[in-house]
């Protein structure tokens, strides 16, 4: 099996050397020294806060094709969690958590297109891009769509955990039908991953 190149970005040397530390010896994983990095899958980026100057360095290294990204952050408030999904952050992962598991766990996720956050953050996104809507769209009477019936139904259920077998199986679809549903999605509306879909869908009034 092909191993995960990844690139570490940090704006401080012990920061960036205790997340190498974790991942150097780990088979899974290749560590990518070079710039820039358009041959890494994974760019990980490590910040005390999702700060203005880390959301610029996430939407340079957005540019960078398919690379996808994930954040670990020494704390996330709902202000920053929002601006970092926003820009198309497929995982964020609290500096305490990260150990090496937690690293490759979210690393993999993010190659797979699933995304993953903790699930307090989660609530914290649902609930900010909740507010969004009804404070800004609704009053406007805005609702934008885009969104099919069956498509709509499948991003409920990841809003409110459910995993692909589980959408699966409380739709009477195949996995198949999910993952595609789900690449239809982020693909024609350009989004990320499963996250990104999930506050789209919110932010229009459509969940």
């Amino acid at each position: 099996m092909e191993r995960i190149r990844v690139v570490v970005r940090a704006r401080d040397p012990i920061s960036r050397a205790g997340v190498l530390s974790q991942l150097r010896h780990r088979s899974e994983v290749e560590i990518m020294d070079s710039e820039p990095p358009e041959r890494a899958h994974v760019a990980l980026v490590v910040t005390d806060t999702a700060c203005q100057e880390t959301l610029s360095d996430l939407r340079a290294l957005r540019c960078h094709g398919d690379l996808r990204l994930v954040v670990v952050a020494g704390t996330v408030d709902e202000t920053g969690l929002l601006a970092v999904v926003e820009i198309g952050v497929s995982g964020v992962l609290r500096r305490a958590e990260a150990s090496p598991e937690r690293l490759l766990e979210v690393i993999r996720s993010a190659v797979d297109g699933a995304g993953a956050l903790p699930p307090d953050l989660l609530g914290k996104l649902l609930a900010q891009v909740s507010r969004v809507q009804g404070d800004l769209l609704a009053p406007r009477g805005l609702n934008l769509t885009g969104l099919a019936e069956r498509e709509i139904q499948v991003l409920r259920l990841i809003a409110d955990g459910y995993d692909t077998a589980e959408v699966a199986a409380a739709l009477s679809y195949s996995q198949r039908t999910v993952k595609t549903v789900l690449h239809d999605i982020t693909s024609r509306l350009h989004l990320r991953n499963r996250a990104h879909a999930v506050a789209y869908a919110l932010r229009n009034g459509l969940l």
